[in-house]
């Protein structure tokens, strides 16, 4: 029996979603700032959670919420509650992360995975949260449930940064006709 030799191409880091946190500071502080200045009405940031979800999927909470970070930066104090953490507050945390994602599943950009191109590596669940958590889902594993269209998905894109053959992607959603 000769073992399935998988070859996996280096990777280098995505730009985008290795600075996650960092972008997230800046839009969420810029957000707040904004918010509070000029005393706007949490309805018009449901309003635009709801607009972004729609076109990005749940991206609110990991790319632009004040709060978020603040609860991403106490959660890497205790590394071993990660996980559940980060799935109990983007799934149950905000009207808005209700609101995105339930758009998880029509908005415009998803996460789109090509199977000629996975070698089944494992590696995009080990970095997915809700995967990690509840075995039920996976991203390339067909006959499981895909975690990039389901509520609690975040879209923090660790899955697309971790894949090695690059079989997932952020990207326009692939229509099933």
């Amino acid at each position: 029996m000769n073992p399935k030799k998988i070859k996996i191409k280096a990777k280098k880091s995505h730009p985008i979603i290795s600075k996650r946190r960092l972008i997230q500071a800046i839009i969420g502080g810029v957000m707040f700032y904004i918010i509070h200045y000029f005393d706007i009405s949490l309805w018009y940031v449901l309003i635009l959670g709801t607009i972004t979800g729609l076109v990005f999927g749940k991206v609110f909470c990991r790319w632009m919420c004040p709060l978020g970070f603040i609860m991403e930066v106490f959660m890497n104090m205790n590394p071993e509650e990660k996980f559940k953490q980060t799935y109990q507050y983007h799934k149950l945390g905000c009207p808005i992360a209700w609101v995105s994602g339930f758009l998880n599943k029509i908005s415009i950009f998803g996460i789109n995975f090509n199977q000629n191109d996975c070698t089944h590596c494992g590696l995009c669940d080990t970095a997915c949260y809700i995967s990690t958590l509840n075995k039920d889902f996976s991203l390339h594993k067909q006959e499981k449930k895909n975690p990039a269209t389901q509520l609690s998905c975040s879209k923090c894109l660790l899955c697309v940064e971790a894949c090695p053959q690059n079989s997932l992607k952020y990207e326009f959603r692939k229509l099933k006709l």
